[in-house]
């Protein structure tokens, strides 16, 4: 029996040996886990380390938290954006596709390994979800971004087809066992895993989120320990009950990141750090668990069913699955190509050993070698044919300015750095003419290592981090405007209203965000609404309807200037206007809806009502501070002129 110090001192070597291999997974494209998982296997009873470790209870625990854990930092960085573009192809995948994979994997199993149909079904079942970690460091570590539709879908898929996955595993196990009949009693145990499991994610994540906006804790670390607590009481209160613990863990994660609550940026990191030892710690310790020599026994069988697995099974089941959703042959392949296998499979296969189920050995060596047959041959490919499928996109680099605010309370708006690269629209433009919507402040220019302070006149140039202070609702036209020329346009929502300075020129409202307004460029919008509109017509609420968007006056001063502009977009579905750029004048005022689930970073944001006697106006142009027309403390970016 080990003493706690040479425990300590050995969990610490083994954290350093997995953040060194991390590094050279980096460098070389080799998938980090499998250099976990060789540094475990190295310090087991078979490798240099000569560690005896053969506890399988153990292990499916430590597995267990781990994975309930790396779901829930999932959850929290997956913005409602990803799920609206994404959840029916990755929800039929998370689902008929793990059925269809397991499946046609396990017959595939029973054939080669000579076993019962039912034991081959449940090592299919074992293997049929993949591991959304594994997937993004391969493609970060290669140098290559994909398309945001295949990331949607990749990353909603993986966070919730580990529960199917698992269902089928205890499912199987359990009609192996004669616990539950194969039939009915397999539904059952279906309907309650989904139901319990989603409704207790759901619930937990609305009262967690309430919790953290509206609790007052004294001390700011203790805001990422309750969203822990919160993410694993929702794991134990739907397992206690008969629901999926896992599928509950990731749906208050996903609530509690989009709710933005205070601290939200400490959460965030706190749990980054928190996935990142469950995943050096999980993958070590199964690696220790392993032996290399039986590994060798089963390689030929294995091999085979990494081949049908690989080959096979997942390109099956997403043609299947995923093609009604209208993806192109090369993002099917794609697809097909990133069904990495990784902690769940390996944390799986102690089930059948913890049941005591005849063969359990068998089945624990075959999945631990499919995964890494896996990892190897998809995992260090996986950039390769990204590029040879023609599917990646331009990529933009790290912001390595970070300002980060720090509160206890909330506050409406975000700190975004943008970094300016050859290709960004916004390069060798003038703060003056990149047509930012009001309540957007650019307080910060980064040079080198030098600060410059904005000014109207100044020049962004390429190289330059631009920091920038908006609220929420503007985010959207914000990424827009510092897009890359060549990236996928940042979609905008529709039926909400953007604020605009009455000074912004046609000519940059059309180049910023991808408009055609037609008429003279060099115009500003206050003065094509008072062209459109005339004397009579221009007031609050008239509205200019164009074929893409409508513009609204929002504020008139004195003189009768249109100060600000709201411009709402419509939906190119819908087309609200004849093919010519002709606009339609209406005094009609819009109604808003809530703002967009853009994934954001900064300080957290609440509502603020409209101050008395302004007409009503969409969330997007209520703001805390209404800017006045020419003091030098405005939200506007460029100061105004006395």
């Amino acid at each position: 029996m080990l003493s706690i110090e040479t425990l300590i001192l050995i969990t610490s070597v083994l954290l350093l040996l997995g953040i060194a291999s991390n590094k050279f997974s980096a460098r070389m494209g080799v998938p980090v886990l499998v250099l976990f998982l060789t540094v475990g296997m190295l310090a087991g009873s078979e490798g240099l380390g000569g560690i005896e470790f053969e506890n399988y209870s153990l292990a499916h625990g430590i597995g267990t938290i781990c994975l309930s854990l790396i779901l829930f930092d999932g959850g929290l960085r997956t913005p409602y954006r990803s799920i609206r573009s994404a959840w029916k192809p990755a929800g039929v995948l998370a689902t008929a596709g793990v059925f269809v994979t397991a499946l046609i994997t396990g017959l595939a199993a029973s054939w080669f390994l000579q076993i019962p149909l039912l034991e081959g079904l449940l090592l299919g079942s074992i293997v049929g979800s993949t591991d959304a970690s594994v997937v993004f460091s391969v493609l970060r570590s290669g140098g290559v971004n994909i398309r945001r539709r295949l990331a949607d879908t990749l990353e909603v898929e993986s966070g919730s087809n580990d529960p199917m996955a698992i269902f089928l595993t205890v499912g199987l196990i359990q009609v192996l066992t004669g616990a539950v009949p194969l039939g009915t009693g397999l539904l059952t145990l279906f309907l309650s895993q989904m139901i319990l499991g989603t409704v207790v994610g759901v619930l937990v994540g609305w009262g967690g989120a309430w919790l953290l906006k509206h609790i007052r804790l004294d001390a700011a670390g203790l805001y990422p320990v309750l969203a822990t607590a919160l993410g694993l009481f929702s794991f134990g209160f739907a397992a206690a009950f008969g629901g999926s613990g896992f599928l509950a863990v990731y749906l208050t994660g996903i609530v509690i990141g989009n709710r933005r609550p205070v601290f939200h940026r400490g959460i965030l990191l706190f749990h980054d750090a928190i996935a990142w030892i469950c995943q050096i710690l999980m993958f070590i310790a199964l690696g220790i668990l392993s032996f290399p020599s039986r590994l060798l026994e089963v390689a030929g069988p294995a091999l085979l069913i990494s081949a049908v697995l690989i080959l096979v099974a997942r390109p099956l089941a997403v043609f299947l699955c995923v093609a009604p959703f209208k993806f192109a042959f090369r993002e099917l392949t794609f697809l097909s190509w990133v069904g990495l296998k990784g902690a769940v499979p390996i944390t799986l296969a102690t089930f059948p050993m913890l049941a005591g189920l005849p063969g359990a050995s068998l089945m624990f060596d075959t999945v631990f070698f499919v995964v890494l047959v896996s990892a190897v041959v998809q995992g260090w490919t996986l950039p390769a044919v990204t590029r040879y499928l023609k599917l990646e996109v331009p990529t933009r680099l790290p912001p390595p300015v970070t300002l980060e605010i720090s509160s206890l309370r909330n506050v409406d708006g975000d700190i975004v750095d943008y970094f300016v690269d050859d290709e960004c629209r916004v390069a060798g433009r003038m703060l003056s003419q990149l047509a930012l919507p009001d309540g957007v402040v650019v307080a910060l220019i980064v040079r080198d290592e030098q600060i410059i302070p904005p000014q109207g006149r100044s020049q962004i140039e390429v190289g330059d981090h631009v920091i920038v202070v908006l609220r929420p609702s503007v985010r959207a036209m914000v990424d827009r405007i510092f897009a890359h020329r060549e990236q996928e346009p940042v979609t905008l929502p529709t039926a909400l209203e953007f604020p605009l300075r009455g000074s912004i020129k046609v000519g940059d409202v059309e180049q910023f965000y991808d408009l055609q307004l037609g008429g003279k460029p060099e115009l500003t919008l206050d003065e094509v609404m008072r062209e459109r509109l005339g004397t009579k017509r221009l007031v609050l609420g008239a509205s200019v309807r164009y074929e893409q968007i409508v513009l609204f006056v929002r504020e008139l001063n004195a003189s009768g200037t249109v100060e600000y502009v709201g411009m709402m977009i419509l939906p190119q579905s819908e087309p609200e206007a004849e093919e010519s750029v002709k606009p339609e004048v209406s005094p009609v005022e819009p109604s808003g809806t809530e703002g967009s689930g853009a994934e954001r970073t900064g300080i957290e944001g609440t509502k603020h009502e409209p101050q008395a006697g302004t007409p009503p106006a969409p969330e997007a142009l209520r703001s805390p501070v209404k800017p006045a027309p020419h003091s030098p403390t405005s939200n506007d970016s460029v100061p105004r002129k006395p």
